[in-house]
């Protein structure tokens, strides 16, 4: 079941992109960022209210949001999970007049098939890499950035 998160999440969507960030797939997220953004996500739970997946859309710009934070639990992927998240961050963009959302990721493949496309980094926004000054990789950033046109 796809929901909005609430409060009660919060603890187990940061366990959840702990186990990716500690394999340097995302950045990790603090009780207090995720306290803060929590109308950012959504989440996706079993009939037992187990986290499944995670996904946020965080705004940056008039224009522009982010989808962030896209994960999903090791025992439920390839049954569209992820999908479906990153579809209702793609949905309430549109629902709010955006022109584009964006991603930063290692997985392109994934966000193609969702219609994103390749584009050069230095092509976003410098108030998009706010965050970059977290990241263990920085400033020699790996991922690919992609966008989609709403």
């Amino acid at each position: 079941m796809l929901r909005k998160a609430q409060i009660t999440d919060v603890k187990n969507i940061q366990k959840l992109l702990a186990v990716y960030a500690g394999k340097g797939d995302m950045l990790s997220r603090s009780l207090s960022e995720l306290y803060e953004s929590l109308r950012d996500f959504y989440v996706e739970v079993d009939e037992n209210d187990r986290l499944l997946g995670t996904s946020a859309l965080h705004i940056v710009w008039e224009d522009l949001a982010e989808v962030r934070s896209v994960a999903v639990a090791e025992d439920a992927g390839r049954k569209g999970i992820g999908s479906t998240l990153v579809n209702a961050c793609i949905a309430e963009a549109r629902e709010l007049g955006l022109k584009r959302v964006f991603c930063l990721t290692y997985k392109p493949e994934f966000f193609g098939k969702l219609g994103f496309v390749l584009v050069d980094k230095s092509t976003l926004p410098h108030k998009v890499w706010g965050d970059c000054i977290k990241c263990p990789k920085f400033p020699d950033c790996d991922e690919n950035a992609m966008i989609l046109d709403l």
